[in-house]
């Protein structure tokens, strides 16, 4: 399994850091590679809201007996289980790799961070598509350009940043 990482690792960098020449002059190698991951899980999430928003679930409520879940809020728990991994993985090993922090309190850290990301996009998408009457899918797009904006800052000065004794 180590293996598999080892490459897999390997390729999503030699991948990512072909592009880097282009951007060098206007932002830091890591700030590319959280652009450059951060917005592929971005426009994973986007379209896997989409499909199960207008294919899956046909834009019809959830009815799990005990509670109702309307379709963009469950399209949006669907799409979550598959991008929140593949955020964590890309995060920790491609981005801010360079930390020493235990993992386990990274782990820590970034759960805390997912779940204030949760709360704000579930606030937002409400806000946006019951109040403000947006399309689910524009209010989708708004709320993730949001949620990715706070989730770097905190991913950068609290989940994966390095104490001074880490220096």
């Amino acid at each position: 399994m180590k293996q598999v990482h080892r490459k897999l690792r390997f390729y999503i960098l030699h991948i990512v850091d072909a592009f880097y020449p282009i951007f060098s002059r206007f932002i830091p190698m890591q700030t590319f590679r959280y652009a450059a991951c951060g917005g592929s899980n971005m426009l994973l999430d986007i379209a896997l809201y989409s499909f199960f928003y207008n294919i899956v679930l046909q834009k019809t409520n959830v009815d799990l007996t005990f509670v109702t879940i309307s379709p963009y809020i469950f399209s949006f728990i669907l799409a979550f289980f598959i991008t929140f991994p593949i955020g964590f993985y890309l995060s920790r090993y491609v981005v801010w790799q360079e930390t020493g922090t235990k993992k386990s309190k990274q782990a820590f850290r970034y759960f805390l961070v997912v779940l204030a990301c949760i709360v704000l996009k579930y606030t937002l998408l409400k806000l946006f598509i019951e109040y403000f009457l947006f399309w689910p899918s524009a209010a989708n797009i708004l709320t993730t350009i949001i949620v990715v904006s706070f989730s770097y800052l905190s991913q950068r000065h609290f989940s994966f940043r390095r104490t001074p004794t880490e220096k």
